[in-house]
């Protein structure tokens, strides 16, 4: 079931299913697909560009002419939020706070945060520590006095509203699962801000037993803080929805066992695991969000978790700017 509110296209149609047969013979004949949300056509794309099409539609329908959003230094949503900006005709500005302790030059002007500048954004650098969506909103009254109009997004557009992108995407998965015969055995998504974690979750309780396990590998908080804002934001979700969907306790799994010392910050797991998947498949994952959810998968293979000819599914989430500012980590 497609949501009914206003958005604007930013992607072409289904984005692709397919199988990995190389590295799913060397894992021991799991059968691994990836679900490519990180081919899309817009600022090498990523799967903040689901949640855009719905944020950036309400953005338009208020009358707004300037997008204001916030982030980490790296953030993959800024990035997205600068080009689809751009795309629909309307300034953006990124609050963006240095929250993972990295110094180096790499970090602070590559990858995501010179393609933010490339898409015309207008950036704040705040300290750590900063309470960016409290200068986004002020900066948004800021605007108002100027006769201008803000439509302020929080961290990762992870709203109810900017979770129904994945609840397309699970339409998406449901029906090309169908189409190519697959059941999987279960789906796996990187969850940072859980609106991606949340639609999904919210996507697949229209399906009832028909849809697949979810699992979500967190990449910054602790598994009962995560589950709980989750299970929140999908419920919101459904509720967007007609008929509105029942959300299981059970529907929301949290796994934080990858997170390492911390949210950006690399572990030997992620960088094992982002070679592999680039010497096996020619396919790139990310430093921050994939690489540490795809270590995840490979861990539950290598612990025996899934039956040999088991299917499993990997939301592949973008980010693959972010190599270009963590070039020390894979040094």
């Amino acid at each position: 079931m497609s949501p009914s509110q206003a958005h604007i296209p930013l992607l072409d149609g289904p984005t692709p299913l397919q199988h990995l047969p190389r590295l799913s013979r060397a894992i021991g004949g799991v059968d691994v697909f990836v679900k490519r949300d990180d081919l899309m056509g817009i600022a090498l794309g990523g799967n903040k560009l689901r949640k855009l099409e719905f944020l950036l539609g309400a953005a338009l329908a208020e009358g707004a002419d300037t997008f204001i959003t916030v982030g980490a230094r790296q953030s993959n949503h800024a990035r997205l939020s600068a080009a689809a900006a751009a795309r629909a005709g309307l300034k953006c500005e990124l609050v963006l706070t240095r929250s993972v302790p990295r110094f180096d030059d790499e970090y602070l002007w590559n990858g995501n945060v010179l393609l933010d500048d490339l898409f015309g954004a207008r950036v704040h650098d705040l300290p750590a520590g900063s309470d960016a969506l409290a200068f986004a909103e002020a900066r948004a009254t800021e605007l108002a006095v100027e006769g201008r109009k803000a439509y302020v997004c929080p961290v990762g557009g992870s709203t109810p509203l900017g979770s129904l992108g994945y609840v397309v995407c699970a339409d998406e998965i449901m029906a090309q699962a169908k189409a190519q015969g697959i059941a999987f055995d279960e789906v796996i998504v990187p969850n940072g801000s859980g609106g991606t974690h949340a639609g999904l979750v919210a996507g697949f309780a229209q399906y009832g037993a028909d849809a697949p396990p979810l699992l979500a590998f967190s990449v910054s908080g602790r598994a009962e803080v995560v589950r709980a804002s989750t299970a929140a934001k999908a419920r919101a979700a459904a509720q967007l929805l007609d008929p509105a969907p029942t959300i299981a306790d059970e529907a929301v799994r949290i796994d934080d066992t990858q997170i390492g010392d911390g949210y950006g910050i690399p572990t030997d797991a992620m960088r094992a695991a982002v070679r592999r998947m680039a010497t096996s498949e020619g396919v790139l994952l990310d430093p921050v969000y994939s690489g540490k959810a795809f270590a995840g998968l490979l861990q539950r293979a290598a612990d025996g978790v899934y039956r040999s000819g088991a299917r499993v599914l990997f939301v592949m989430t973008g980010g693959a700017p972010g190599i270009f500012a963590y070039r020390e980590a894979f040094a």
